[in-house]
């Protein structure tokens, strides 16, 4: 069996990656990670997304309040593993609309943080409490028990960039490391921690650990003390430390020493290139489940998020400590798995996506509601069917078929004449009368000038570049002033003038930008609409004057129509590359050169964030420079040349 735990950012960004993209169905992306239970974090999608894959029982925790945000997702593929018990959160607090019995809880009530903290509470003097309710509220953890060991995925908060959310973000792991002890001391579990933690566990779990330590020793820190200097780091560290600590860090164990082991990396600087990443994601475990464990590694070639999937996996039998033989389907509580007895069939527990509402029949969708179903007699019918006295229906003529497709007109009126008859009752005439006032009606004379004002709205679209630079027409003047309240003119003349205003401005506009184009080059050559024979004539009598005009004009046109070419990076002399800056502010859609190098360990961020002996040159340099910089510089200098005699 394989347990595999994934950062996704996002489950609808996992199709935009090879070999997803390929795959018909997210049943078929779960089939090819060839995993028996997966754990997404970073899932950020609705209720409804991949909720009820046919082959795994789905199991997701959204946040309460903010939608597209966080969320977390363990699938557990029905045919090898169900899980006999499942909630949302840390703190038990977290519960469906029908909340969970005792028997459905996976833990008695003293073994949830609540309880134990405040059990602690005499030993915790000065410590702020903590808010449960805010804690569980982002979708950012499952528990699920299968028994042999209890699973945790979580996806623990980032730093951020303010204090309130590093204090958010140590309140999270407190709450996980008190849920961790209860299930561990007060009920002797054995206990499974998968996700992104957001925090490295040890220096050689950062690209640049060894710089940081280094950084701390020239400023007088002893040791290593330069990486440790983050509280959350020192947590993780002394929580899955070898000696004393809780949990075992199962990756690291395997690879003791392996370098550039990495599970996250910053796709915006292209870092996963040069593996210049951390190792932010794990799975973790308590010492009892050491024997279980078969293997564990990342799996950095899967592509389709900033993070690589995790995975660990497990014997199918081990032998005990007295020669007996313990199989996992057995500890599991699965049952045999052979031809001869047929293995033993439950349901998941009711936190099981396929139980919600949505998806279990008890709550309709929109079209349902809708649509109504079927074999169902509508009210409409019913009337129509119901005998009428003749004296209250309403015959109408049937109109032959050649009316019905003559013209767009007599269409409207066809439907209008095809209703069914209806019964004149109080409450009736009321409704036919409403139905009466929906009816299509012959349109007026003078509908050709409103179609021709349709046909001038649609035909508008996107302004063209001659519109930029001409001046206002009267027509919009006039249209502004009538919008104002200025009176307007006499109704005899109304008429025509608007008239005119469609012939003037209803025209295509196919050839303007074209025309523009020819104006601006007549400006420097006049001669341009001539003939042949007689632009010849017109160059040798007006002389090399014209000819200069005309090569000015081109190097214009060449200038503004030509990309921006790169400048070179001053380190490196190697043409930048350029980027646009998405970021929400004042500079949002400016474009920019940098170093076209990747990034690595040592590159050069600036003298302000890295040290002169501490650049690798090998790597991106801190070239920096605004293309509209660039654009003026290329400018002044094919100026500077063109001057020149």
């Amino acid at each position: 069996m394989r347990l595999l735990t994934w950062n996704i950012n996002g489950v609808k960004t996992l199709p935009k990656y090879h070999p997803w993209n390929t795959l018909a169905s997210f049943d078929e992306i779960l089939q090819k990670l060839e995993a028996d239970i997966i754990c997404f974090q970073a899932v950020s999608s609705s209720r409804r997304t991949q909720a009820t894959p046919p082959s795994f029982d789905a199991f997701i925790s959204l946040p309460v309040k903010k939608t597209g945000y966080s969320g977390v997702a363990t699938y557990t593929k029905s045919s090898v593993v169900v899980p006999l018990k499942a909630e949302e959160g840390l703190t038990g607090l977290l519960q469906p609309k029908l909340p969970l019995s005792e028997e459905e809880r996976i833990s008695k009530p003293g073994a949830y943080p609540p309880r134990l903290l405040d059990d602690d509470a005499e030993g915790a003097e000065g410590e702020d409490e903590l808010d449960f309710d805010d804690l569980d509220s982002e979708g950012r953890t499952l528990v699920l028990d299968f028994g042999l060991f209890v699973l945790i995925n979580t996806y623990s908060p980032n730093v951020g960039d303010t204090p309130a959310r590093l204090a958010y973000k140590m309140a999270y792991h407190k709450l996980l490391s008190v849920r961790v002890k209860g299930l561990i001391e007060k009920e002797r579990r054995q206990v499974i921690v998968v996700g992104d933690v957001n925090a490295c566990a040890a220096v050689i779990d950062h690209c640049e650990g060894d710089l940081m330590v280094r950084k701390g020793r020239e400023e007088g820190m002893e040791g290593e003390a330069g990486f440790w200097g983050e509280e959350y780091r020192r947590w993780l560290k002394d929580w899955v430390k070898e000696d004393g600590g809780t949990m075992v860090d199962v990756v690291r164990k395997f690879w003791p020493g392996r370098k550039g082991m990495y599970t996250c990396w910053n796709t915006k600087i292209n870092a996963r290139e040069t593996n210049y990443g951390t190792r932010i994601d794990y799975v973790l475990c308590t010492p009892g489940l050491l024997p279980w464990i078969k293997a564990g590694d990342t799996l950095p070639s899967i592509k389709g998020s900033d993070h690589c999937p995790v995975f660990v996996d497990f014997h199918d039998k081990i032998t005990n400590p007295d020669g007996s033989v313990t199989k996992l389907r057995d500890a599991l509580g699965m049952g045999p798995r052979d031809e001869v007895e047929e293995p033993k069939e439950r349901d998941p527990p009711r936190l099981c996506a396929r139980f919600w509402d949505e998806f279990s029949g008890k709550q309709t969708s929109l079209a349902q509601f809708f649509g109504g179903g079927k074999g169902k007699v509508s009210s409409s019918t019913a009337l129509s069917s119901t005998p009428t006295p003749p004296s209250t229906v309403t015959s109408t003529p049937t109109p032959t078929p050649a009316s019905a497709t003559s013209t767009p007109t007599e269409s409207h009126v066809t439907m209008a004449q095809s209703d069914p008859p209806s019964i004149t009752t109080p409450n009736t005439v009321l409704a036919s009368t409403t139905a009466a006032k929906r009816k299509f009606v012959p349109e007026p004379a003078n509908s050709t000038k409103k179609a021709k004002v349709k046909e001038k709205k649609s035909k508008a679209g996107q302004p063209s570049i001659a519109s930029f630079f001409a001046k206002p027409s009267a027509s919009a003047s006039t249209s502004k002033s009538k919008q104002a309240g200025e009176p307007s003119s006499p109704q005899g003349h109304s008429n025509s003038a608007v008239d005119r205003e469609m012939d003037v401005d209803g025209h295509d506009r196919e050839d303007e930008d074209h025309k523009l184009a020819l104006q601006l080059s007549q400006e420097y050559s006049p001669q341009f609409n001539l003939s042949s024979s007689q632009s010849s004539v017109a160059s040798s009598s007006n002389g090399s004057g014209d000819g200069k005009r005309k090569d000015k004009a081109k190097d214009a046109w060449t200038s503004l129509l030509a990309p921006t070419q790169p400048p070179t990076c001053r380190v490196h002399n190697e043409p930048a590359k350029e980027y646009t800056v998405n970021k929400p502010g004042p500079n949002k859609g400016k474009k920019f050169f940098i170093c076209s190098r990747p990034v690595g360990p040592g590159y050069d961020k600036g003298k302000s964030e890295r040290l002169r002996e501490h650049v690798d040159p090998q790597y991106r340099c801190d070239f920096f420079k605004w293309s509209s910089d660039v654009r003026r510089e290329q400018g002044q200098g094919k100026g500077a040349l063109n001057e020149k005699p």
